[in-house]
């Protein structure tokens, strides 16, 4: 079909500082497109792409040109998406993904499962910012409070014995049946002391720790899967392993529990879809995170998600983060994310 693509920067505010072991995020950078075709009048299309500085493959000082280039070649093919052209720019391939999908299904309601009629939530972890340690037990507390039966906490910024009573007060008032503790150190420990600190993470029934050292290290992550008391779960690691031998071959290397998939960064809706493909066949567990896009990229990742119906917590709640968000039919009630069916959306 003939179609049209207006790329729309827009910089979005975060309510609260967002403290990860990178650095402190207090405004987001994102493109929406915004898809329509004289065949269809009336009809529209809205996608995001979000790299993430310093992290995505494709965070590229020439990212607006590859994006623009990439639109009007779409527009050239007459709206024929060519995904593995675009496996190497996994934000742009998964908004054109999204575009697509919403240009086709003609509501935010991307896909018809439970969740898109807004007859079932999807269990999602509450998740704590790096900070102060008065700071974050204040957003454990109100996690708690919320009613949330997992909790994510962010580590590796502070001292590391203060993140431990961290963990600590919430086993005081929590068992491990009660409430599931994950960890995120995003590669923030050192190869030679990450056992010992994965050692006294076990001792507090902690069900998993995300990127304990720095991706890339491949000898080293394999001999701490092997030893590790507690599942590693893997998610910068898969950054720029764009193609189906690279997923692989990281799997098979790396054996870890668990895989972390977040389309923006991790090759688009299509190259999710083939890592939990290979997971599945070599026995690694998974669950999808958004990577800090706004409601248009949250709705489609959870949308997707759905399809799958994994009964493991997502980490879907931060689409909802910003001052300066789409509207969207989404809300979190209790620790579920909901789609308000009937709702239209609001526009980018």
């Amino acid at each position: 079909m003939d179609c049209h693509i207006e790329i729309i920067p827009r910089t979005l505010h975060f309510k609260q500082p967002a403290g990860t072991s990178r650095g402190i995020y207090t405004t987001r950078k994102v493109w929406y497109l915004r898809l329509t075709s004289p065949d269809e009048p009336g009809r529209v299309g809205i996608g995001e792409c979000a790299p993430l500085p310093n992290l995505s493959c494709d965070d590229l000082p020439q990212y607006e040109t590859l994006l623009q280039n990439a639109c009007r070649r779409l527009e050239a093919k007459r709206g024929m998406l060519d995904t593995d052209a675009l496996r190497p720019y996994p934000s742009i391939l998964f908004g054109l993904e999204t575009a697509f999908r919403h240009f086709d299904a003609g509501s935010y309601a991307l896909r018809d499962t439970p969740f898109s009629r807004g007859d079932a939530g999807i269990p999602i972890n509450g998740l704590i910012w790096m900070g102060e340690y008065d700071k974050m037990l204040a957003q454990i507390e109100t996690k708690m409070q919320a009613g949330y039966r997992c909790v994510k906490l962010k580590i590796g910024a502070i001292n590391f014995d203060d993140e431990l009573e961290l963990l600590r007060h919430i086993r005081r008032h929590f068992s491990a049946k009660e409430v599931e503790l994950r960890v995120d150190a995003n590669g923030a420990f050192a190869p030679a002391d990450a056992l010992e600190k994965l050692e006294r993470l076990a001792e507090l029934d902690i069900h998993s720790i995300e990127q304990p050292i720095r991706a890339g290290q491949w000898e080293e992550m394999a001999r701490l899967t092997e030893k590790s008391p507690l599942p590693i779960a893997l998610d910068e690691e898969l950054v720029g392993q764009n193609m189906r031998q690279q997923k692989f071959d990281l799997l098979k290397a790396l054996h870890p529990r668990y895989i972390i998939l977040k389309p923006s960064l991790h090759g688009g809706v299509a190259g999710c879809d083939e890592w939990i493909e290979l997971a599945q066949r070599m026995n690694v567990g998974w669950w999808a995170t958004s990577a800090l896009e706004s409601n248009i990229g949250l709705n489609a990742i959870a949308q997707w998600c759905a399809t799958y119906q994994n009964p493991l917590p997502q980490g879907l709640g931060t689409g909802l983060l910003f001052t300066d968000n789409v509207e969207m039919p989404l809300e979190i009630r209790h620790d579920c994310l909901w789609y308000t069916a009937g709702h239209k959306g609001g526009q980018a």
